[in-house]
């Protein structure tokens, strides 16, 4: 018996964040579900995403939705990525930084490995590393 472990993401605008993370770690928009397909829904709330995945940097999936309340972010939760390639970690990172905040260069530590962290515009935190 087993289970995978995905990361699932509320969001003020789903849509722009997962475009956000297609175009900053490649991949792209599996599916794509809105409110409005479930009966009942008010007018207002037809539009908002209800179920979006994507998968991003090859084989990461990753799950989003609109938030009917204001998103805050939190340092309690990171998103980890690990590269094998030491050019596309940085571009990653570079690319996950525009409009964020580059919470911790990306370098080689003294561990061996190059790390390092970013808060996207989103507000979420990610953690690069290439071993």
């Amino acid at each position: 018996m087993g289970a995978q472990l995905n990361s699932y993401l509320m969001s003020e605008d789903a849509r722009s964040q997962a475009a956000f993370y297609v175009e900053s770690l490649g991949g792209e928009i599996l599916l794509l579900k809105t409110f409005g397909e479930a009966p009942g829904t008010p007018e207002a709330m037809k539009d908002k995403v209800m179920h979006l995945s994507l998968m991003v940097a090859e084989k990461n999936m990753l799950m989003i939705s609109d938030s009917f309340e204001p998103v805050s972010s939190s340092r309690s939760i990171s998103l980890a990525l690990t590269y094998d390639n030491e050019s596309e970690a940085r571009e990653a990172y570079a690319k996950l930084g525009e409009g964020g905040e580059n919470k911790y260069p990306f370098a080689l530590q003294p561990w061996g490995a190059y790390y390092g962290e970013v808060i996207d515009k989103f507000g979420v935190t990610w953690m690069i590393t290439k071993p």
